[in-house]
C-alpha cells in the first residue's frame, strides 16, 4: 500500500512539474523566436531536474519509498509532457 501511495503521489508531484513545463512552453511559443524556445527548453530541464531532485533530497524525511515517488514522477513528467505538446500542436492547426 505503501508503494502504491508513493506513486501516487509521485504521479501528483510529476503533474505539477509538467503544467509549470506547459506554462514555460506558453511563454516561448507567444514571443516566436529561437532564443526564447532555446531558453524554454533550457527552463523545462531546470524543472524537470528540480522535481526529481526534491524527490531524492527528501529520500529520509518521506515516509514511503522514495524510488516509487521518483518512478511516478518521471513517468508522469514524461506522459504529461508529450501530452501536453500535442494538445498544444492541435490548438496551433486550428
Amino acid at each position: 500500500m505503501k508503494i502504491a501511495l508513493a506513486v501516487l503521489v509521485g504521479i501528483l508531484w510529476g503533474a505539477l512539474a509538467a503544467l509549470i513545463n506547459m506554462a514555460i512552453n506558453r511563454n516561448a511559443l507567444a514571443k516566436g523566436n529561437t532564443n526564447a524556445l532555446l531558453a524554454a527548453n533550457l527552463g523545462r530541464t531546470a524543472v524537470d531536474l528540480a522535481a526529481l531532485g526534491v524527490v531524492f533530497l527528501l529520500r529520509k524525511v518521506l515516509p514511503f519509498p522514495y524510488e516509487a515517488m521518483m518512478l511516478g514522477t518521471a513517468i508522469s513528467l514524461s506522459l504529461l509532457t508529450v501530452l501536453f505538446a500535442f494538445r498544444m500542436a492541435g490548438k496551433g492547426k486550428k
